[in-house]
């Protein structure tokens, strides 16, 4: 009995795990919206201000889309980053100077540089976006109800599933075996030994496999190789991924790789390639369209026209026209998704209507370790078996509430699943990014000593007898020093600590993952990373550096401080040749990236050793294998190495310059 009803005692807590979560983020957002003004909102990302409309017009599927237009950034400086993307809600308002709301709310339908397409409701009032006061209008992100509901049912319907979803909900809660089929190994020349033997265990899995990826290590590679061998045994498999970037990621390999894709939503990176394989595109492009343009044409006028309302044949001509604008959705819809071998969108885009009543032989989640197991339910009820890949020893799921964290909701169906059934799970263990000083470090820690350097990476670098590895220790502040830092942090208040030169806002971090809106800089430390990084280019030399187009990624967990850095590099004369080769951002932000050399900036310094959510070693681990020939970590030996994993770090370290 106890088998019966786990399962659902399970789903039962991820319900109520979920809805603390839910609660505490609608809680946070409200707060945020009252305490933060607008201008930090733009800073931070999650607003436009000011904006001007363009037109208005009716998309290929029939939706009324609003054009929004954002200020350019000066010469010379780079745009704000933002956090919109495709199917994130949106709210207009009025800066007076509080913002209020105007118009309405919409949905992201696509957004590329200083221009977004909002999905509106038929009836928004358009015109009321101009404003006629002197007041400035602008957007904002929404709090994200839809997600929520759509993870909420989905937790449900896995709760009420009998026959497939509720076989492999049982499946995944227990130590019962999942079933196999038995052939012997296929060859695949062009993949690794491990790779290899991953796609054979995914073609040979009856309920479910786990590709599991650490960095560098061909996972991407090894997966639309298991997608690409499936297709030639099914004629179609859904592909979800947690985010869209992540989506756009596999589709656009799967389409180098000859296979026909169909994305449901927009892709985040917005190019002819990228477009040319979306639905929306597909679907505008269908022989068809014209016809069910102009129906659709003629009975918005036909509703727009009251006079004709209170005709006899007003409701038989309406009925008419909506019944032949259905047949022909349907007809050119069933021609494209019958085209189509792979039908790829995030996990909540996969409870698209469009897909109401589909089934597949084959789920694949990619980046499975970043995605909350709510999320995971969505898709799965459409199929038959569950291959699941990602590392969950890199990014984890991004969990607000501290108490739901402790909880379990941090914890998801791919660990669960590779906890209780270890037999279904392949590590791929040979890695062609990084020099093998660096893959050490990280296989050592997290991988159990299991990873290989390809011998074509194994002694990369850029300068000879280079150490692959640097700790710079970051100065004490003068006694003279301030307390408390030069840059404004996140929150409204700064916190100093106790060394006089981290600013941090009020609010207290959570361990492992949890995200409570913290954010601290450091400013000593971010000019020391510029000049760090100066002294290795002068190193290097400026011609090498551009002529083999060497890149740099510098990356600080904390955002306050990746937006001091971008300050301080726009205002570089040094660095200015260098540009286009630098990128600054947080750990999430380069999730699935590499560069040549790696610049970390730690950012904590204080007397007691608090580190933050710098505790979260998935993050360092990110971090330090996105580099391919070099990393340069600066921070605080004193405040940092009490933590056993930082310790070890600097220990390695040091050892590698004493060999």
């Amino acid at each position: 009995m106890g088998e019966v009803t786990s399962p659902i005692l399970e789903l039962q807590k991820q319900r109520a795990l979920l809805q603390i979560e839910y609660e505490q983020e609608k809680e946070a957002f409200q707060l945020q919206k009252q305490a933060m003004g607008v201008e930090r909102l733009v800073a931070r990302g999650d607003a436009w201000m000011p904006v001007t409309i363009g037109r208005s017009y009716y998309n290929s599927l029939n939706q009324l889309c609003v054009e929004v237009f954002r200020k350019p950034a000066p010469d010379g400086e780079d745009p704000i980053d933002h956090n919109f993307e495709f199917g994130k809600p949106v709210q207009f308002f009025m800066a007076h100077p509080d913002p209020l709301p105007c118009g309405g709310s919409g949905t992201v339908s696509f957004v590329d540089g200083d221009r977004m397409v909002v999905s509106v409701p038929d009836g928004f009032p358009v015109g009321s976006l101009v404003p006629t006061d002197g007041s400035l209008l602008g957007i904002q992100l929404f709090f994200d109800e839809t997600s929520y509901r759509t993870m909420f049912d989905a937790l449900e319907r896995t709760m009420r599933a009998k026959g497939r979803l509720g076989y492999l909900r049982d499946l995944f809660y227990s130590r019962q075996k999942a079933e196999t089929y038995t052939f012997p190994d296929m060859a695949f020349p062009y993949l690794n030994k491990t790779q290899e033997h991953a796609v054979n265990e995914v073609l040979r899995a009856k309920d479910v496999a786990i590709v599991h990826g650490p960095p560098g290590t061909g996972k991407t590679t090894t997966l639309v190789e298991a997608i690409y061998e499936t297709l030639r045994r099914e004629p179609q498999v859904l592909v979800c991924a947690q985010s869209n970037m992540a989506v756009d990621w596999i589709s656009e390999k799967l389409v180098d790789r000859g296979v026909s894709v169909l994305r449901i939503g927009n892709p985040t990176r917005v190019d002819d390639k990228m477009l040319s394989f979306t639905y929306e595109r597909r679907f505008e492009a269908h022989p068809d369209y014209p016809q069910l343009w102009a129906i659709r044409k003629a009975i918005r006028e036909l509703r727009s026209n009251r006079a004709r309302r209170i005709s006899d044949g007003y409701h038989q001509k309406l009925d008419r026209l909506k019944s032949r604008a259905t047949e022909l959705e349907l007809r050119i819809n069933q021609e494209l998704f019958s085209q189509a071998h792979v039908i790829a969108s995030t996990l909540v885009g996969s409870a698209n209507r469009l897909l109401d009543g589909m089934k597949f032989s084959t789920l694949f989640i990619d980046e499975a370790a970043q995605a909350l197991e709510a999320a995971c339910w969505i898709p799965i009820r459409r199929a038959g078996r569950v291959i699941l890949a990602g590392d969950h020893c890199q990014l984890p799921p991004t969990v607000k509430s501290y108490e739901a964290l402790k909880g379990g909701l941090g914890t998801t169906l791919m660990e669960r699943i590779a906890n209780q059934k270890p037999e279904v799970v392949t590590l791929l263990r040979m890695q062609y990014r990084m020099h093998e000083d660096i893959m050490r470090f990280s296989s050592d820690w997290f991988y159990h000593n299991l990873m290989e350097a390809a011998p074509e990476v194994r002694n990369r670098s850029i300068l000879d007898l280079d150490l692959p590895m640097t700790w710079i220790q970051t100065p004490e502040a003068p006694p003279s020093a301030p307390e408390g830092g030069t840059m404004p942090s996140e929150s409204s208040g700064n916190l100093s600590e106790s060394k006089g030169y981290s600013s941090e806002s009020r609010g207290n971090e959570a361990p492992s993952g949890a995200v409570v809106g913290a954010s601290i800089s450091n400013e000593p430390e971010a000019r020391l990373t510029l000049l760090s990084l100066q002294a290795y280019f002068e190193l290097i030399g400026r011609e090498r550096i551009l002529n083999e187009r060497l890149d740099v990624g510098i990356i600080s967990p904390y955002r306050a401080q990746v937006q001091l850095l971008r300050q301080l590099l726009r205002k570089s004369e040094f660095f200015k040749p260098f540009r286009r080769a630098i990128t600054v951002n947080t750990v999430d932000g380069f999730q699935g990236q590499e560069r040549d050399i790696i610049v970390i900036s730690l950012v904590r310094s204080n007397d007691e050793g608090q580190i933050g959510f710098l505790r979260d070693l998935r993050r360092m681990n990110v971090a330090i294998t996105r580099a391919r020939m070099k990393v340069i970590i600066l921070g605080d030996r004193s405040t940092l190495c009490r933590h056993p994993f930082y310790r070890r770090l600097w220990q390695y370290i040091k050892a590698l310059k004493e060999q």
